[in-house]
């Protein structure tokens, strides 16, 4: 899967940066990379909250879910950003990246008044 990905604003830390590309690492489905258009060497690695974090069940506002224009929950795409390190690989949970999966319309969402961690230990789901 690849997809152009537009945010209606930057990402924390990435502005003015807007346009990503948002690519499937062969051979281990529900992980991408988001790259930037405009710069080769911004890139995030990020996965499908879907088939990695299944009880994940952010609550996106209702201002949040009109602005990237979704008719109903299976519009959205949540996926999360990996920080991999030598002690293993964390998610963040509290700024999920939100598309529209028609659109492709999207925005990184701070869940405020949420309990999700901003570094949580990604566990083993290899078995």
């Amino acid at each position: 899967m690849s997809a152009r990905l537009t945010f209606v604003s930057p990402p924390p830390g990435l502005a003015p940066l807007t346009e990503f590309a948002l690519t499937e690492i062969p051979g281990a489905a529900g992980l991408f990379t988001l790259q930037a258009a405009a710069d080769a060497h911004t890139r995030l690695f990020v996965l499908d909250a879907s088939v990695y974090l299944p009880d994940y069940s952010p609550v996106i506002s209702d201002d949040n879910a009109s602005a990237l224009e979704l008719a109903g929950p299976d519009d959205a795409l949540i996926l999360v950003v990996t920080n991999p390190g030598e002690g293993g690989t964390t998610v963040n949970l509290m700024a999920p990246i939100v598309v529209n999966a028609r659109t492709g319309c999207c925005a990184q969402i701070i869940l405020e008044g949420q309990n999700w961690p901003l570094r949580a230990e990604l566990g083993d789901r290899s078995a």
